[in-house]
């Protein structure tokens, strides 16, 4: 191999999916068998594994899933790169991609998890005849499985569309030369970060989005936010214009037109890995989606198996799977009291600006007719964002900041929440914690924030909601108490 970062891909690969790997002696009977390596498994099967029990983990790619291999982690190594250097190059930034992920594998990969007590097998997984899970000529004894086989891209039945000629996640990472031009098929996160990271490396690049806006599942702010910002850095956007047809491996016809590019790459949709499985001699059933049909405790319509992260759910973030994960550990080894309804899962989009938020839109809480209250901050009146040396530019409100606060009608719970700007899903972390635990917006108020950070914002807010309790009627009260105190 020779193109940017290839030893890197070397070793991670061997790590990860070692070619000279020899499958274990399976045990007599396991307590839990974890299919898929990617967050919700290797959580799983390490949790499991590290309270004592008897645990096997069934992989038949790469440890580490999605996430480590062409997801999470190598989007944003490509953003980190191409914003911390004034003039990325394509070599620099992919070679880089390869090395941080090389330099997490070992922390995803068979001899970790061979250490920490988990019999780890390679091969492709599926339910005999009989309805046991087996892997080659092994079939497993076990109380209890975790099916967490992860998800991929969809592909959408567009007209002329060839999928062995277009990009996805699982595909994108893996260039080793530089596209002059790149159609971008899908505005939400996955869209928006690899438009930005592809033209600051110089492709021209054309973002196209059914939406009239980006960023559909945010506030409306947040989409036109970083539309400009996109626009701004070089990217052609299409929005509001429906792909009819495709032809080639590049020329792309839509409602409002046609574009011809080198490459064109999807990200819209994502369709869940379990087609191998052969679900129906289990008995294990779909939702309406098409997903793994899963309780609030993660059970499948077979009662000993169990279901977990992208697979099993639209939400598909690697926390989500962690958390997910927790309680199926939980569920699948103890008493199954463990109920993943009503998590509070954040989302980050990160590109400049990051969009991070929690709960519900303000769409969805619309149609649903929840009467809500607004907190809006400017993070640019902050003192600490006043006194760092921003350009013009960085100081309108795309890059200086903007957070937003939902409350329940004249209660201090909160709904949902979304920050625009610098480290915004940093900036999210403490409403993520305080939602999990139903502190209200007036915990903010009473919290002492360190001065000046931009973490002050929520105490502003709180402020906000404490005043937002001064009707007419406290006010005669206090000045009634007031006037007779003097």
């Amino acid at each position: 191999m020779s193109y940017p970062g290839a030893h890197f891909d070397e070793l991670s690969w061997q790590l990860l999916c070692p070619e000279d790997y020899v499958n274990p002696l399976p045990k007599v009977k396991y307590h839990l068998v974890v299919v898929g390596a990617g967050p919700a498994g290797l959580i799983s099967a390490i949790g499991a594994a590290g309270l004592g029990a008897n645990v096997a983990l069934i992989e038949r790619h790469r440890m580490g899933g999605d996430c480590l291999n062409v997801g999470c982690m190598p989007s944003k190594a490509l953003l980190s790169y191409t914003q911390e250097n004034s003039n990325p190059d394509f070599a620099g930034a992919f070679s880089w991609l390869r090395e941080v992920r090389a330099g997490i594998a070992p922390h995803d990969s068979v001899e970790r998890y061979s250490e920490m007590g988990v019999d780890v097998f390679q091969g492709e997984a599926y339910f005999n005849a009989e309805g046991q899970l087996q892997v080659d000529n092994i079939v497993f004894n076990t109380r209890r499985i975790a099916l967490c086989t992860g998800a991929r891209a969809g592909i959408p039945p567009i007209p002329g569309l060839d999928p062995a000629l277009i990009l996805t996640n699982e595909s994108v990472f893996d260039l080793t030369t530089q596209p002059e031009s790149i159609g971008i098929l899908g505005g939400g996160a996955i869209g928006c970060e690899l438009a930005q990271v592809f033209s600051r490396l110089g492709v021209r690049v054309e973002l196209f989005e059914q939406a009239p806006r980006l960023l559909p599942l945010e506030i409306p702010l947040a989409g036109e936010i970083l539309a400009q910002s996109l626009v701004d850095s070089g990217v052609r956007l299409h929005l509001g214009a429906a792909v009819t047809s495709i032809e080639g491996a590049g020329t792309i016809h839509t409602s409002n037109g046609t574009v011809v590019c080198e490459k064109i790459m999807l990200a819209a949709g994502r369709k869940p890995n379990i087609e191998s499985l052969n679900l129906g001699s289990a008995g294990v059933g779909l939702d309406s989606r098409g997903f793994i049909a899963v309780d609030e405790k993660l059970r499948t319509t077979k009662k000993h198996i169990y279901a977990a992260g992208d697979c099993a759910t639209t939400l598909q973030f690697t926390h989500h799977a962690d958390a997910q994960a927790r309680a199926l550990i939980q569920n699948a080894l103890f008493l199954p009291t463990a109920k993943v309804s009503g998590l509070a899962v954040p989302h980050c989009t990160y590109t400049s600006p990051e969009i991070a938020s929690i709960g519900p839109s303000l769409d969805a809480l619309d149609s649903t007719g929840v009467a809500y209250d607004r907190y809006e901050f400017d993070l640019t009146e902050l003192d600490r964002v006043k006194a760092k040396p921003f350009t013009s530019v960085e100081k309108s409100k795309a890059h200086g900041g903007y957070a937003l606060v939902v409350t329940a009608k004249g209660s201090d719970r909160i709904l949902a929440a979304t920050i625009i700007g610098a480290d915004a899903g940093e900036l999210l972390a403490p409403i993520c914690l305080m939602m999990s635990n139903n502190l209200g917006l007036s915990a903010a108020q009473k919290t002492i924030f360190s001065y000046p950070t931009r973490s002050e914002f929520l105490k502003r807010l709180g402020d906000a909601y404490n005043k937002s309790r001064m009707t007419p009627r406290v006010a005669s009260i206090f000045s009634w108490w007031l006037k007779r105190s003097l």
